[in-house]
């Protein structure tokens, strides 16, 4: 059973996703509680911006298997398809943070923090890729990893507009060709993840 407080979550993240500066009243009737009801659970916007980032950071930490690295001797291209497939189904909570970032109540330093154990482990991943021979190695690891970040933030905005229709399987074979696998590779790898190989 959802909670009145995660609804009003839930509601914040539709709202504030797709407008930044929308009102706690916008919020409160998205959510379908009184605006009162809403300040009976967080005290004000930052109260409510906090409590998305608190959860978006749960979710996103929780996603990607917590802070354990992994294996060392996992292929690279099925690591990253995974991490893509494991991200995918929060990603409105990872691109809500980002467009909160840029317009409002919360800096880039807080989503940096917010998302480094996310951002730590693609680099990671594209390391070893790019050691392997199995990744582009012309930019360095972050640099690749910012931008296959901003490639799939890109994809789920499509996804979000219902331009594209996808469970993350597109999208981790996008990732992994923007990485440097090849196109026929890339879906194998995929395929095998998602136990159609």
């Amino acid at each position: 059973m959802t909670t009145t407080r995660a609804r009003i979550l839930r509601a914040a993240e539709r709202e504030l996703g797709r407008d930044p500066d929308s009102s706690l009243t916008e919020i409160a009737a998205a959510a379908g509680v009184a605006r009162r009801t809403l300040y009976g659970h967080f005290a004000g916007r930052d109260a409510l911006v906090g409590g998305l980032v608190e959860e978006a950071a749960e979710a996103v930490l929780h996603a990607i298997g917590g802070t354990d690295a992994p294996a060392p001797d996992d292929d690279p291209a099925v690591a990253l398809a995974r991490f893509v497939l494991d991200l995918w189904p929060i990603g409105d909570r990872y691109g809500t943070l980002i467009a909160l970032a840029r317009h409002r109540g919360l800096g880039p330093e807080g989503v940096s923090t917010i998302l480094a154990p996310a951002r730590d482990r693609l680099a990671g991943i594209l390391a070893r890729g790019r050691r392997a021979g199995v990744f582009h190695t012309a930019v360095p690891a972050r640099v690749l990893g910012a931008a296959l970040e901003a490639h799939l933030l890109a994809l789920l905005g499509c996804a979000r507009r219902g331009v594209w229709d996808d469970d993350g399987t597109g999208a981790a074979v996008a990732a992994l060709i923007v990485a440097g696998v090849g196109a026929d590779a890339a879906t194998g790898a995929v395929r095998a993840l998602r136990g159609e190989g």
